[in-house]
C-alpha cells in the first residue's frame, strides 16, 4: 500500500503519485478539441478577462530589440501565448510547453493563423523536469494548469531554475471565493452545472468532475504563496479576481 507521501488525490480517489500524470493526460486528451469552448461556457467568458489581466501584469516590452522570452507552461491550446504576442507587438518569443500532445496539436494548428505565428513554438515537456537550460527565460506563465501537476513543488523549482535573474513567474489559478454567499453559490454551480455542461458539450461529465474537485483541493492563496517562497521566489503576491474565484500569483527571481 502506498504511503501518504507516495499517493495523491485524483478526483475523489487516492492514487499512486506516479499515476496522476497519466490520469490527468487522459482527462485533457478527451476534451482538448473543445477545451477553450468549455472555458467560455463555464466562466461565461470571464476567463478571457482574467487572462488579459495576467498579460497586463506581465507587461511584455513592445520595443524591438532583444527578444523577450516567455515560457508558457501547460499552455497547449495557445490562448495565453497569443495574448502575450499581441500585447508585445511581436517582440516576445513564446515557448508553449505542455505534457499533453493533443492539447499541443490544437494550439499548433491554431497558431498557423496568428499574426505573429513565427514567434511561438510548441514543445512537449513535463513541468516537473523541463528540457531547458538554466536562466533561459525572462518570464514564466501558467494559466489554470498548476493544480494538475502531481508535484507542484518540483514544477515551481523548475520554473525558478529556467528563469533569468530579474525574471517573473505569473500563475493564474482558481482559488476560493471569499465574498459572503458567493462560495456556496459557486460550489453549487460547480458541482451540478459544470459536469452536466461538460457532458452536453464534450460527451463526458467525468473530466469536469475531476477539474472541479482539483479546484477545491488546490491550496489557498497563503499556502500557495508559501510554496512560491520555498521555491526561491521573492516579492510574492497574489491578486484576487472576481471575489477570489481566481487569483494571479506573482513571484520574482532576484
Amino acid at each position: 500500500m502506498a504511503s501518504a507521501q507516495d499517493s495523491t488525490h485524483f478526483g475523489d480517489r487516492e492514487v499512486p503519485l506516479g499515476d496522476k500524470q497519466r490520469l490527468v493526460d487522459d482527462v485533457f486528451e478527451r476534451v482538448a478539441g473543445r477545451y477553450d469552448l468549455m472555458n467560455d461556457l463555464m466562466s461565461f467568458g470571464v476567463h478571457r478577462l482574467w487572462k488579459d489581466a495576467l498579460v497586463a501584469m506581465l507587461s511584455p516590452p513592445r520595443v524591438s530589440g532583444r527578444r523577450f522570452r516567455v515560457l508558457d507552461l501547460a499552455g497547449g491550446t495557445g490562448d495565453l501565448a497569443q495574448r502575450i504576442l499581441e500585447a508585445s507587438h511581436g517582440n516576445a518569443e513564446v515557448t508553449v510547453a505542455d505534457v499533453n500532445n493533443e492539447m499541443l496539436a490544437v494550439g499548433a494548428a491554431r497558431a498557423k493563423d496568428w499574426r505573429y505565428s513565427q514567434e511561438v513554438s510548441f514543445v512537449e515537456a513535463n513541468a516537473e523536469a523541463l528540457p531547458f537550460e538554466d536562466d533561459s527565460f525572462d518570464a514564466c506563465t501558467i494559466s489554470f494548469g498548476i493544480r494538475n501537476v502531481p508535484r507542484i513543488d518540483k514544477a515551481l523549482a523548475e520554473a525558478f531554475r529556467v528563469l533569468r535573474r530579474g525574471g517573473r513567474f505569473l500563475c493564474l489559478e482558481f482559488s476560493h471565493p471569499d465574498v459572503p454567499g458567493l462560495e456556496m453559490a459557486y460550489q453549487a454551480y460547480s458541482r451540478s452545472v459544470i459536469p452536466a455542461l461538460g457532458r452536453a458539450v464534450t460527451g463526458s461529465a467525468e473530466p469536469y468532475r475531476y477539474l472541479i474537485e482539483s479546484i477545491e483541493r488546490f491550496p489557498g492563496p497563503a499556502a500557495f504563496s508559501a510554496m512560491l517562497a520555498a521555491a526561491g521566489f521573492v516579492r510574492v503576491t497574489h491578486r484576487p479576481l472576481s471575489g477570489n474565484i481566481a487569483a494571479i500569483h506573482s513571484g520574482w527571481k532576484l
